[in-house]
């Protein structure tokens, strides 16, 4: 079943005269709880796609349609209350508040969506243990390495229970090891909860842990490459 559809995409800049088209053309879907990769080069324009599908950046032309809604026909404040509930993200370097303590990080997104809940500190503090954080809730960021940090991030993305989880090179700022004990709680969560990866990355041993890899070049997609059904 599809979540996602993304129907002749494109993505263009221009500076004084000259247009340089970052996306050209894209045509492709994304099944609900798959774990989908986009692999390719730096400037390849995986992480300009990753911002148009998830509604950060404005397509040139085209349409992205989540569960059939065209997320860029709604206006900017319905826009961001569909991406506050139905998406979480994770980022290669955090992207936490340094002021905020772990737990305090993890709970940003519930008030977004639900301010009147009484149980957000609850529902913070129960996904942190379920990432083996429960001995870093009152932590500060500069407190934690960069594995724990990740968790933290990851923790942050899923409290809400979106439908969608978009990952921009979540291993990125790990060594090798780190960064395969994160996409091994990332497999375990999908696996677990059903729901949709889409992760952005130049490395091809990251991209294996996916159910599909999107291959792009110079804005384009080159290949699609099953490796795994999604299971139901």
């Amino acid at each position: 079943m599809e979540i996602v559809k993304v129907e002749n995409l494109r993505k263009s800049y221009r500076t004084g005269s000259t247009v340089f088209e970052a996306l050209k053309g894209l045509n492709f879907s994304i099944q609900k709880g798959e774990i989908l990769s986009i692999l390719g080069p730096s400037g390849c324009g995986k992480t300009t796609l990753l911002n148009c599908l998830s509604s950060i950046d404005y397509p040139s032309e085209g349409k992205v349609l989540i569960e059939e809604v065209d997320l860029h026909a709604l206006s900017d404040n319905a826009k961001t209350l569909f991406r506050a509930k139905n998406m979480g993200f994770i980022f290669q370097f955090y992207n936490l508040i340094p002021v905020l303590t772990v737990v305090e990080n993890v709970e940003l997104p519930l008030f977004a969506v639900e301010s009147g809940r009484k149980n957000i500190r609850k529902a913070a503090e129960e996904v942190l243990t379920r990432l083996g954080l429960k001995e870093r809730l009152n932590y500060y960021p500069s407190d934690l390495s960069g594995g724990e940090r990740q968790r933290v991030s990851i923790a942050r993305a899923l409290v809400h229970r979106p439908k969608i989880i978009w990952a921009d090179e979540p291993t990125g700022a790990l060594d090798t090891q780190t960064g395969r004990e994160i996409m091994d709680v990332i497999l375990e969560l999908n696996e677990k909860n059903g729901q949709t990866f889409v992760i952005v990355t130049h490395d091809e041993r990251i991209a294996d842990y996916s159910n599909r890899i999107v291959s792009m070049d110079s804005g384009q997609i080159i290949r699609i490459r099953e490796l795994s059904p999604v299971k139901d």
